[in-house]
């Protein structure tokens, strides 16, 4: 049984608000602009964006001329006009825009003769749940167009590419999405579900690799059967080599050779540190990370050192002793600005004798849910098979991929998808330069509200070590070095909770979320007395 809970209006694209006069020195530093945010056209997710990349897959499709007095086109300028018109009739089901306004549609190619088109529809990930119906959407509207007799359509992704805007480890940099699936309990089954949720998105095709970071008791060399079982290390790169089992790579301590680790905190850091960014992982377009149980110092390495995580998913059980510990991982998750996208109930229920029981009771689950706001619940069962598929090294979603506990990972996989994808597109326009009206736009999160802040504004509160002193609190910047016409070059995200504004004098500027929301509330405020240093 899958409860599927609305995913928040935050995830859908805002329309733009009207543009404004440019923002003068003397204005303001921020303006407020709401917009309404459109609705889904469809329940599906979909979860595909605009992107290049081989591996492509073409459909063509003929049909005979109209024999009655069919329109014909005089140029393939128009002929391509023709094509872009009626592919804009094909709506993304997340963010209700057209695929052409996306930039879904690329190498469109019109035949001399016009009366044959080509085109490829282009996806960040191979995994999009519903590329099948684009596809035949997109030959159905093409060749219903009364000149062309036959369409041809490719289907592509692009190279693995990390929404990330500062110097990643080189092992992490050709990463699209990293996965925390995490408890911060021992024993909930936690990682079944990483490895299974691992293996779903491979099956959608994806490329997918698992890490696993429990040094003191890695459950990965029990859960999959590769034939080889030892880490290797390039010789000339330096780079640990993954495992590769049925086309999925993983790592972990236990492929070492050591076995499980007797060492001191701050060395196990070091050693997950070293594992995940020294390893060769090539493209991948998720990494599933196996989170070890508890908050502690691996927590922080992986959320803040060493990755960007791109969402969570958490696992618990119906237990309430079970929902104490991962609402402290869910608040640990929230301070790093790292996502929860879904929960997992583990061991909720079995049937028998036709009646549904719960041996555990019933509401851990749901009350994550309800209390953190996550958008969506899925419930495994009691099972054996389940159990077993853990000992015998075999993925039960390899071996039973048509059954019911195969069928909700299904809809994880498609939920993850989903959420990462939109994770993708809200960093990537939260902060962005409006060059018309020389503003930064920041759209809030977890709101259809936007906001703007003159350039100078954000310049002149920078908050790190070169602009105030850290030991007096003292400006090192004051406000008339910075002048009110200043614009910045390039506006980067940073993970999930910050972006890195580059200056024209070189200055690179890290403005957390939280910051930029705290700034537009102190320029709006009133003022007593004289501008402060937030004024522009």
């Amino acid at each position: 049984m899958q409860t599927f809970h609305a995913a928040p209006a935050s995830f859908l694209a805002p329309s733009a608000p009207h543009l404004l006069p440019p923002v003068a020195p003397a204005l303001r530093g921020a303006l407020s602009a709401k917009g309404p945010v459109p609705a889904a056209v469809t329940s599906r997710s979909r979860a595909c964006f605009p992107s290049s990349r081989s591996g492509s897959r073409h459909r063509r499709c003929s049909r005979a001329a109209s024999s009655g007095a069919a329109a014909t086109v005089t140029s393939a300028d128009d002929a391509k006009k023709d094509v872009l018109i009626a592919l804009s009739q094909i709506i993304d089901p997340d963010f209700g825009t057209d695929i052409v306004s996306c930039g879904f549609v690329k190498d469109l190619d019109i035949s001399e003769a016009l009366d044959e088109v080509s085109f490829r529809l282009e996806l960040t990930t191979p995994a999009c749940p519903i590329k099948d119906e684009f596809e035949q959407k997109a030959n159905e509207v093409v060749a219903a167009l009364p000149w062309v007799k036959k369409v041809d359509v490719t289907m592509s992704a692009q190279p693995a590419q990390p929404v990330y805007g500062g110097e990643l480890p080189e092992g992490l940099q050709k990463i699209s999405n990293i996965i925390a699936v995490s408890s911060c309990k021992g024993g909930v089954g936690k990682s079944t579900v990483a490895v299974n949720l691992a293996y779903t998105l491979a099956g959608m095709g994806a490329r997918v690799g698992i890490f696993d970071a429990d040094v003191f008791g890695p459950s990965l060399p029990t859960m999959v059967s590769p034939e080889n079982r030892l880490l290797v290390m390039n010789p000339e790169s330096r780079a640990i080599l993954p495992i590769e089992y049925l086309g999925v790579k993983m790592v972990s301590f236990g492929f070492a050779g050591q076995g499980r680790a007797i060492m001191r905190g701050p060395m196990v850091s070091g050693v997950i540190n070293q594992l995940l960014t020294a390893t060769d992982w090539g493209e991948l377009d998720y990494l599933v990370i196996d989170m070890p149980p508890g908050t502690g110092d691996i927590h922080l390495t992986l959320c803040q050192v060493v990755a960007p995580l791109t969402a969570a998913v958490i696992v618990t059980t119906p237990q309430k002793l079970a929902f104490i510990d991962v609402a402290k991982g869910v608040r640990m998750f929230s301070k790093l600005k790292v996502p929860c996208v879904a929960v997992v109930e583990n061991m909720c229920y079995f049937d028998a004798d036709g009646k549904r029981y719960y041996p555990f009771g019933q509401g851990s689950g749901t009350q994550v849910v309800q209390q953190f706001g996550i958008p969506h619940l899925f419930d495994l069962p009691i099972r054996p098979t389940l159990s077993a598929s853990g000992d015998t090294g075999i993925p039960e979603v390899v071996a039973d991929p048509q059954g019911d506990v195969a069928k909700t990972f299904q809809n994880l996989g498609v939920c993850v998808v989903q959420q990462c994808a939109k994770i993708r597109q809200q960093v990537s326009t939260a902060v962005s330069y409006d060059r018309s009206i020389r503003a930064i736009r920041v759209k809030v999160p977890d709101s259809d509200e936007e906001f703007l802040l003159h350039p100078a504004t954000v310049r002149r509160n920078d908050r790190s070590a070169q602009s105030v002193d850290e030991w007096t609190g003292e400006q090192k910047i004051q406000y008339g070095d910075v002048p009110d016409d200043i614009e910045p070059e390039e506006i980067r995200p940073m993970g999930n909770y910050a972006v890195s504004i580059t200056w024209p004098d070189g200055f690179s500027q890290i403005a957390p979320y939280d910051q930029l929301e705290m700034l537009e509330r102190l320029v709006d405020a009133p003022r007593a007395t004289a501008p402060a240093v937030a004024s522009s």
